[in-house]
């Protein structure tokens, strides 16, 4: 059974980081790409992070480059997504997305509070 399950959302005061992490079974991991998506309360899904396969290129959001750091263990199936110098525009639940032939998975998500 194929599963992305997330972890360490929570709420934070701004300016401080938080780390999520994306845990996957049951599909060989090494063959996906991964994003963290993004869904503020009252609006839609934001694409936040990619990594590739392989070498594991990472690509952002302009609101995230400078701030957050996608990263991935192949030997771990993990995804992770360091996100710094949080702002209360980053309150969301985040989900961890695979990626195949196609956007093909999702995770249930994580949520994210920022605020003082």
């Amino acid at each position: 059974e194929v599963q992305l399950v997330e972890s360490g959302g929570g709420l934070v005061q701004p300016g401080r980081s938080l780390r999520l992490s994306c845990a996957a079974s049951g599909f060989t991991f090494n063959a996906y790409r991964f994003y963290w998506v993004r869904q503020a309360p009252g609006k839609g899904l934001e694409w936040v992070s990619t990594i590739t396969t392989g070498t594991g290129t990472p690509y952002y959001t302009d609101a995230a480059k400078g701030r957050f750091t996608i990263s991935r263990d192949n030997a771990e199936a993990m995804v992770y997504l360091q996100m710094n110098n949080l702002t209360p525009d980053d309150t969301a639940v985040y989900y961890c997305v695979r990626h195949g032939n196609g956007i093909d998975y999702w995770g249930k998500g994580t949520p994210v509070t920022i605020s003082s």
